[in-house]
């Protein structure tokens, strides 16, 4: 599996990754890494329906693919969401191993920390981040491709001073 994105994005499949992402990264393949999606039969259809049929969808759960990413789909290219940071962090600690993580959408009602209109962080998330920091992982914030890349930590070093 060749990975072009991993992102959080707590909306899953939407309108910024089907419209901006997938043709930027010329992606073939939406990977959904959600405990809950994998096992809602539901939610999967809607995502299936939502997705181009050219475009590649696997729904996992987080444990199954961290066992499994490596036996993926060749060499498409490939977007992997999940939708919580933690979920993120999980795959991460059960051998999915990434260098970079895009955090686009994170919406949460116990909001500590306001990063960007739509990543608002709690303590947990915040926690998680550093977590993953620690395991040499760079966090970047980014709705869209058409907008610059923003550094976690530049963001948390502006809003201290």
């Amino acid at each position: 599996m060749d990975i072009a994105l991993v992102r959080v994005d707590n909306r899953l499949v939407h309108g910024q990754i089907l419209e901006a992402w997938v043709p930027y990264l010329h992606a073939s393949c939406i990977v959904v890494v959600d405990d809950q999606v994998a096992c809602d039969f539901f939610q999967e259809t809607v995502i299936r329906m939502a997705v181009p049929r050219e475009v590649a969808v696997t729904i996992s759960g987080v444990g199954e693919f961290a066992q499994n990413h490596a036996a993926g789909r060749g060499g498409k290219k490939t977007i992997v969401l999940f939708s919580s940071i933690s979920d993120a962090l999980t795959a991460c600690r059960l051998g999915f191993s990434f260098k970079k993580l895009n955090i686009g959408n994170v919406y949460n009602e116990n909001c500590t920390l306001c990063c960007t209109p739509s990543v608002l962080l709690s303590e947990g998330d915040i926690r998680d981040i550093s977590s993953l920091h620690e395991m040499g992982v760079q966090i970047e914030l980014q709705r869209v491709p058409q907008e610059k890349p923003v550094d976690f930590y530049d963001i948390v070093r502006r809003l201290g001073s």
